[in-house]
């Protein structure tokens, strides 16, 4: 769990926007001389005690913006099974051992396959072909749904990636990101400044809340939205500079954040994820990081930076936290450093079209 007393100092530091974003420590594998040896990124800067580490990229084939060596014929058996090009990411999920990845611009999602092995670009035709995705949700058992922004419709698709149906009408609503909730699909209405629910097996409207404004419970370009683990609602209010959590039948609950270049507050907030602790993870597309707040909405820290590095994210869109594939990625962790989940992290531009860190601690 994070504490006030590791993250005390970064939240104390007066810093400018203009440096954010936290560089990470360089730590050198033990016993190994500078030269030889492999570099750990860690977030946040010391004195305080890691717990945050870059493990890898995954981009357009792939890669690693690592000098170790593997993970791609892990992942694919060598380079002439590698997958198609992922060229502008928006959103992602994780399900049973793959990632699967928002191609803006090809239509379509990729999959990183980590447990088979293997990777595919899954483009669909007829009735379920996308014209602008963005956002993908898998459910249980592993139903797809995509919101297309261009098409105003959520679309459904199988396990196998075969066109179910497509939910909305043209004006009804246009859909950014969509979270689901036992037989209920949550979903921003960026055109209309609200959410909606949705029954899962007919698209039916069952009610909406939000609508166009500042005040409490009132939304302005809502884009992503999560589910916490107390089962309520958190909706990124993008142009209201906030974040604000509802109950499942729309009741609000409160606001997180404004407008400011300091930590706690935002300049284009998208992504949203919450662990299983409550500690709350909103990227900033302008800023380029990701902050960690706390329960109460506290600024803890953040992590992340524009630029070429192995470890860095360029225009961020969202942030997700998967629990169940740490075991893919345990190569890349550093010794005596413990990984409790994963931190996925999409970006628009860069090298590092999916980020992956892991949050955890320094083993005793």
């Amino acid at each position: 769990m994070i504490t006030e007393t590791i993250f005390g100092r970064v939240v104390s530091v007066a810093i400018s926007i203009a440096i954010m974003a936290l560089a990470p420590v360089h730590v050198l594998v033990a016993d190994e001389t500078p030269a030889a040896s492999e570099e750990f990124l860690f977030y946040p800067l010391p004195p305080d005690l890691p717990k945050l580490q870059f493990l890898v990229s995954l981009s357009s084939a792939l890669d690693v913006s690592s000098k170790r060596t593997g993970f791609r014929d892990f992942v694919f058996g060598g380079e002439e099974n590698e997958g198609h090009l992922v060229n502008k990411p928006y959103g992602l999920d994780v399900f049973e051992g793959a990632v699967y990845v928002i191609d803006t611009r090809g239509n379509g999602w990729a999959v990183f396959d980590l447990a088979n092995r293997k990777s595919r670009m899954v483009r669909p035709g007829g009735g379920g072909t996308l014209k602008k995705p963005l956002n993908i949700s898998i459910g249980s058992d592993g139903t797809r749904y995509v919101t297309d922004s261009k098409r105003e419709q959520v679309l459904v698709y199988d396990k196998n990636d075969r066109f179910v149906t497509a939910f909305g009408k043209p004006g009804q609503f246009n859909p950014i990101d969509v979270a689901i909730v036992n037989d209920r699909l949550y979903i921003t209405d960026m055109a209309h400044h609200q959410v909606h629910a949705l029954d899962k097996d007919s698209g039916e409207v069952i009610l909406t809340f939000g609508g166009a404004g500042s005040d409490p419970g009132q939304l302005f370009h809502p884009t992503n939205i999560a589910v916490a683990p107390d089962d309520t609602l958190y909706v990124v209010d993008t142009t209201n500079f906030r974040a604000q959590q509802f109950s499942l039948e729309g009741e609000f609950i409160r606001a997180i954040g404004a407008i400011g270049s300091g930590p706690g507050t935002f300049a284009r907030p998208k992504g949203i994820a919450i662990d299983k602790d409550g500690y709350i993870f909103v990227v900033d597309a302008a800023f380029e990081n990701v902050q960690i707040l706390d329960q109460e909405g506290g600024a803890l820290m953040f992590f992340g930076a524009p630029g070429d590095a192995r470890d860095s994210i360029n225009l961020p869109t969202v942030v997700k936290i998967d629990y169940e594939n740490v075991p893919y990625f345990q190569q890349y962790v550093a010794p005596d450093f413990d990984i409790e989940y994963l931190v996925l992290v999409a970006s628009q531009f860069g090298a590092n079209k999916v980020a992956v860190f892991g949050f955890g601690s320094l083993r005793e």
